[in-house]
């Protein structure tokens, strides 16, 4: 009978420590997302910090792919509010994902907890 209980156990285990790396992956991939998104953040912030110093009347261009196109201060500024805003919400989900990540592999640690307390008690 003993038997049984520690097959189950190293599986319990081996599902854990599966698990464990997957869940330290998608984590190490959330925080290189999220300080990407932060660098991005800090760009559009500081380029339009500089953009509202310029006078109404400076032509000003967006570069797309390998053009540029006319665009007007007031374009390029909401432009750059935007892509701030996206990143911040952005940043917010891989936040509550990683949270979330952390915590389903303490419930998974706390389940194989039970299952020694239980077998301790037998």
């Amino acid at each position: 009978m003993v038997a049984p209980i520690d097959l189950e156990l190293k599986k319990a285990f081996r599902e854990l420590q599966a698990k464990v790396i997957d869940t330290q992956k998608k984590v190490k991939l959330a925080d290189i997302q999220t300080e990407q998104l932060n660098r991005m953040k800090k760009h559009a912030h500081f380029t339009d910090t500089e953009i509202i110093t310029f006078i109404d009347e400076t032509t000003m261009y967006e570069g797309v792919g390998r053009m540029f196109i006319l665009q007007s201060k007031e374009v390029i500024h909401n432009q750059l509010l935007e892509k701030q805003k996206i990143a911040e919400e952005k940043i917010k989900e891989l936040e509550q994902k990683k949270s979330y990540l952390e915590w389903s592999v303490k419930v998974a640690e706390d389940n194989i907890r039970e299952m020694l307390m239980a077998r301790r008690a037998q």
